[in-house]
């Protein structure tokens, strides 16, 4: 995977084969023009489906194929996928009966088969209803009686690294094997990154490093913003750079108190830019150092020298992909514990310190 802790163990890698089922019902391999993949609903769950689409395109590079996405996600799926169109699951169909209202569209759209990246029962009701022939996905939330084309979840395959949960999916089902790395910084265009630089900061000369000092579900998943105040001054004792904020538009208060707590100037971005514009300025950061989040994976993803803070969560299955990335975790008993808030005295992040992640990013940054 390419990710280390930092203890510089290795964390487990895709393994040759899963316990999926063998005997998975194939989709056919000719005669699927219109293809309607449902993408998953969060920033990071999208990076990690990108080899899963890849795949889809591979076995089909003929047919049309349509991601189904939030508009949160949308901008991923346009710049790092080769879906031909990116279909807007908006918030008006966020109900039963928008379910059924977006159903009657894509009615009209006439999909051969729709591909369910998405877990969640919602996905096969509302192909179904829109009359797509093959359906096929996990057999999660108890769907799989309206699918056509069921794949077992199985313990062991929950257990794997979340691109590969989806790449074995799209493998049962017969599309084409490729590779789980991405590559992303190689679809950035790099003018464009500058440019979208420039808009932020004005006559910059100095190394770029992003900070994520927030994260969604739930503050259990974040370190302490007086830490990263704390980091972002002793970085910049020994590597003078420009430190910018990132997050969404929750993360505006957290990234205010690093910002005031810090001695050093950084730049609040916290929900004052889009996705893409956030995109393009994690491919120009010399480092991003962020708290597992979606733009955690998004500069991994980048191939961008990351540090990545765990606590509550697992980088068995979520660790961010790239080669030069360092996860910072200590191992607690009760981590991961996969909860929105700690129950306890959040001693997975308490014990993280800032020594801790200063040391995996002068490692990062040699």
């Amino acid at each position: 995977m390419g990710a280390s802790t930092l203890e510089d163990q290795a964390l487990p890698g895709k393994k040759d084969k899963y316990l999926i089922l063998e005997n998975s019902k194939k989709l056919p391999q000719t005669g699927l023009k219109k293809i309607l993949i449902r993408g998953t609903n969060w920033i990071g769950d999208a990076i990690m489906t990108l080899p899963a689409v890849a795949s889809v395109r591979a076995a089909y590079p003929q047919a049309r194929i349509c991601v189904l996405a939030k508009p949160l996600v949308a901008d991923i799926y346009k710049l790092f996928s080769e879906a031909d169109e990116i279909i807007l699951y908006k918030n008006k169909f966020d109900n039963p009966l928008g379910v059924f209202r977006l159903a009657r569209e894509l009615r009209k759209k006439k999909f051969d088969a729709a591909i369910l990246l998405q877990n969640a029962i919602e996905a096969a009701i509302m192909t179904f209803a829109a009359g797509v022939k093959l359906r096929a996905g996990y057999n999660s939330d108890g769907r799989g009686f309206l699918l056509t084309h069921r794949v077992k979840c199985t313990k062991e395959i929950k257990k794997v690294h979340q691109i590969d949960y989806y790449l074995e999916m799209v493998k049962a089902l017969g599309c084409a094997p490729v590779s789980r790395e991405m590559l992303l910084q190689t679809k950035i265009n790099r003018v464009t990154a500058r440019s979208v630089l420039g808009e932020f900061i004005l006559g910059n000369n100095k190394p770029i490093i992003g900070i994520a000092p927030g994260a969604t579900y739930g503050p259990a998943k974040r370190w302490f913003p007086e830490r990263f105040a704390a980091l972002a001054d002793r970085l910049y004792d020994s590597f003078p750079y420009q430190g910018i904020l990132l997050g969404g538009n929750t993360d505006g208060s957290t990234a205010e108190e690093v910002c005031r707590r810090a001695n050093v100037n950084l730049m609040n971005l916290a929900g004052k830019t889009t996705l893409r514009e956030a995109v393009y300025l994690i491919s120009q950061c010399s480092l991003f150092i962020s708290n597992d989040s979606g733009l955690m994976h998004i500069a991994g993803a980048l191939n961008i020298p990351t540090v990545a803070i765990f606590g509550s969560t697992n980088p068995e299955t979520t660790a961010p992909t790239g080669d030069r990335t360092i996860i910072v975790r200590k191992g607690v008993f009760c981590s991961p514990c996969l909860k929105e808030t700690c129950p306890t005295d959040f001693r997975c992040m308490d014990l993280i310190t800032v020594d801790d992640v200063l040391a995996a990013a002068h490692t990062i940054l040699k």
